[in-house]
């Protein structure tokens, strides 16, 4: 089953996937696609605060986050990451609670990037904003590392995060029923 949507000027089949007995996701997975990716960008910079850096989960948002920052012509963005790296050091770390992951997961901030951020405009990027829950992490670790969120944007948001008034987003991609058919 797929589920048709149109985003930044592009229209994209989404594979539905089942994420328990009674509820589907639409797969929306913007690596490798380069037109999307940067169509995307360019749409979400439109709408963005004001900003001095971006920042966002490892992985899916990355393509994101490296297109938007080249072209706001930002030199540098920056992750947080599933695992702590053996080049990160004062790592900062928060909990995540998402709906493409089973487990609760952590993420986890560089301490050299959490430095930069402090007393910034920071801007809070991901592909898919749906719990919520990787987006709350994010925001934890930003503000862990002193800086200031002034935005929170998705390409899209994802069931009831479309109702949100505190997210920016392209546009709105319903859940699921077992059978394939919208939920919102």
């Amino acid at each position: 089953m797929t589920y048709e949507i149109h985003v930044a000027g592009l229209t994209r089949r989404l594979h539905l996937c089942p994420i328990s007995d009674t509820l589907m996701i639409g797969a929306f997975v913007i690596f490798g696609d380069v037109e999307l990716t940067c169509a995307c960008a360019r749409d979400l910079l439109k709408i963005a605060p004001e900003f001095d850096y971006m920042v966002a989960p490892e992985a899916k948002a990355i393509p994101l986050a490296h297109e938007m920052a080249r072209q706001s012509g930002r030199n540098e963005y920056f992750l947080v990451r599933k695992t702590p790296k053996l080049y990160m050091n004062g790592v900062f770390e928060a909990v995540d609670r998402s709906i493409t992951t089973k487990e609760e997961q952590k993420l986890y901030m560089d301490g050299a990037d959490a430095k930069k951020m402090k007393g910034k405009r920071i801007l809070v990027l991901d592909d898919v904003i749906s719990t919520g829950g990787s987006l709350a992490a994010v925001e934890s670790l930003v503000e862990q590392a002193g800086g200031n969120v002034v935005g929170r944007m998705a390409i899209l948001a994802e069931g009831n995060a479309a109702k949100r008034d505190d997210i920016l987003f392209l546009e709105k991609l319903p859940l699921f029923s077992a059978q394939g058919r919208p939920l919102d």
